[in-house]
């Protein structure tokens, strides 16, 4: 009788299963020499499958001789319809954009064009060879070789194509330094006067912080919804605010509220700091970037739109606040994945799901987000190193420029409202990177128009520092700094925020001297500050450039000299007031005319404390400013000024 372990080999032979070599009562004492069984390299034994004797290793195929697939048409059909059916499931879940121009879709491609290449690669070498059932057939080999060949050209293809989109390219560098044009303006005639109804005064981390804690104040939202992280920036009836819609909580929370929606969004007025969770009604959110689903925003447009790269997403209000999705839709210019811009946009309502495409010319006045900061950052820094061609980028760099980089290294700019629309602000340096700039660049969200102004001084994180050592016993922190024009003067406005991340004070710093930095409370008062500084130190050409300017006529009742931080002054009462004057010097020589009794006329700086003057006016009508020409002849300004108050 057969033992167990010789009836578990029969029913493997039979099974079709090679079981030479395997341990039993014959094959463990009796293998003879050449056999399969004892590895030698005898006429008997298949070469390769012990490697004794001398004989040359190679692959075994015969694996491939266990691939069988269905045995009738009705099983293919069932095969190719799961395959089909699992393929589907995949692409509706991931949603890859079909574009030749989908890094995504390249990537996906060439892993299945390298299993075919593999798979063709051992079957040419199979019939090659003529291995176990495949015999030598040069025919089959050469239909393998030229299956094998096609995954590969399409590889090849992807990767001409990467490669055609590099700036090395001749003639692409100069593509690149035009994907943005950029015009260079005067900064006094396009930048107005700060207008403090437009001026965001908290930046995204602070408004996060705010929209919470005014979402807390309504419960029935709390325990159900959550505010998204997305807070974009907006124009809003001409204010500039923060908006963001409110996300389910969680899957559950999904589940049971799905069918009546997302009932509201957040919004953050960045000027005045107040929050409001706006209710939307019988016209909520259905489609969201928290909806898991059908009505997941990107899935929803990605497939309506299913040969379309659409860069990032941003959630805006019309001006009736109804809420809507900003889709931009990529183009690439250069190869394959060079150059990439916004061409077109689609429009999407959220709640009712209708999609309106548009070119970018045809957006309506009410969006602000057609092209994304980072890109429209990415674009100046292409015309920044490519403008004078690919070999001076990296070796003589002349005329190389780049953006200022963030405190944390990551990209820094800001936003600012401008002609009712948002613009991305950012400090441009050199290609060493140094702690200075060489102008500025402001750059349309919505057109893309490109402006350029020629301004030396500080970078934003010197600016910051400066800004942070004006309060270091406070230890407050400094947000990114905004461009305003305060007086003429381009200047970086900050808000300092407290260990709880809401802003405390507010700091204005000269670009170009940024060594004169005001602080106040409010904004007003840090305005009343710096323009003050920027009279006393000679800043200002012209009276007409400064805001609170008063004409003061009375008689001396007190004076006396000081000198500040290095700096002469004479502090003026006049008729007994509480108020005083402070008349810097050497810029106001006149002063050292007067003496108690004297009737004396002066333009001031309302500051509501000791008043900054800012000119003298001569009996005869002439004035001298506050300017800082001599200060050639500052010490014999001090020892006149020490004999006038002896005397």
């Amino acid at each position: 009788m057969a033992s167990g372990l010789e009836s578990l080999l029969e029913a493997l032979q039979n099974s079709g299963m090679n079981t030479e070599g395997i341990g039993g009562k014959e094959g463990a004492s009796s293998a003879e020499p050449g056999s399969a069984g004892n590895g030698g390299g005898g006429a008997g034994g298949r070469k390769g499958r012990g490697g004794k004797g001398g004989d040359v290793p190679h692959i075994d195929f015969s694996f491939l001789e266990e691939v069988h697939g269905p045995k009738s048409k009705a099983g293919w059909v069932i095969l190719a319809i799961v395959a089909v059916l699992v393929i589907a499931a995949a692409y509706w879940w991931f949603h890859p954009a079909i574009s030749l121009n989908s890094v995504d879709l390249w990537m996906f491609i060439g892993l299945i064009c390298l299993i075919l290449a593999a798979f063709f690669y051992m079957r040419r070498m199979a019939y090659k060879n003529g291995q176990g059932k495949f015999e030598k057939s040069p025919s089959k080999e050469k239909r393998s070789t030229v299956l094998m060949a096609i995954p590969l050209a399409v590889i090849l293809v992807g990767v001409l194509g990467a490669v055609m989109s590099n700036a090395i390219i001749p003639g692409n560098a100069e593509k690149y330094s035009n994907v943005l044009q950029t015009d260079t303006l005067d900064f006094a005639q396009d930048i107005h006067e700060v207008n403090y109804s437009e001026i965001p005064v908290i930046d995204r981390d602070s408004a996060i912080l705010i929209g919470d804690r005014e979402m807390g104040s309504i419960p029935e939202y709390v325990s159900q919804f959550e505010i998204s992280p997305l807070y974009s920036q907006i124009n809003y009836k001409g204010t500039p605010v923060r908006v963001s819609p409110l996300n389910y909580a969680d899957l559950f929370k999904w589940f049971t509220n799905r069918e009546g929606g997302i009932p509201a969004y957040s919004l953050v007025n960045m000027t005045t700091q107040d929050a409001e969770i706006v209710r939307l009604g019988d016209n909520p959110i259905y489609y969201s970037q928290s909806e898991p689903l059908a009505r997941n925003i990107d899935r929803y447009v990605q497939l309506k739109y299913p040969f379309y790269i659409f860069d990032e997403l941003s959630f805006e209000i019309d001006e009736e606040g109804k809420p809507w999705w900003i889709c931009p839709v990529r183009t690439f210019t250069i190869g394959l994945f060079g150059g990439y811009t916004i061409d077109r946009v689609i429009l999407c309502n959220a709640t009712t799901g209708e999609c309106t495409e548009m070119s970018v010319g045809e957006v309506p006045q009410w969006v602000d987000r057609v092209y994304p900061a980072e890109l429209l950052i990415e674009q100046y820094n292409w015309y920044g190193a490519y403008h004078n061609g690919w070999l001076n980028s990296f070796l003589g760099q002349e005329g190389v420029v780049r953006t200022t980089p963030g405190s944390d290294g990551s990209l820094g700019y800001n936003y600012i409202a401008k002609d009712d629309d948002v613009w991305v602000y950012t400090g441009v340096t050199s290609a060493t990177a140094d702690n200075s700039i060489i102008g500025f660049v402001l750059v349309n969200q919505r057109t893309q128009d490109s402006h350029f102004y020629s301004v030396s001084g500080a970078t934003e994180e010197s600016a910051q520092n400066s800004a942070e050592g004006q309060v270091q016993n406070l230890r407050y922190t400094a947000t990114f700094p905004l461009l305003i024009n305060v007086a003429n003067q381009p200047t970086y406005f900050m808000a300092l925020k407290d260990g709880s991340g809401l802003p405390k004070k507010f700091a204005m710093i000269d670009i170009q001297r940024y060594q004169n930095v005001a602080v106040g409370d409010t904004v007003a008062d840090t305005q009343t500050a710096y323009e003050a500084l920027l009279a006393t130190n000679g800043v200002l050409s012209n009276e007409t450039d400064l805001t609170d300017v008063e004409e003061k006529t009375g008689t001396i009742t007190a004076m006396a000299q000081a000198v500040v931080e290095g700096n002469s002054h004479f502090y003026v009462v006049v008729d007994d007031e509480n108020e005083m004057y402070d008349f810097p010097l050497p810029g106001l020589l006149n002063i050292l005319k007067y003496k108690v009794g004297d009737q004396v006329t002066f333009t001031y700086l309302n500051t509501g404390g000791i008043n900054q003057v800012y000119s003298i006016i001569g009996p005869d009508g002439e004035k001298q400013t506050a300017t800082a020409e001599n200060n050639s002849e500052e010490q014999a300004v001090d020892e006149s000024a020490e004999q006038q108050a002896a005397a």
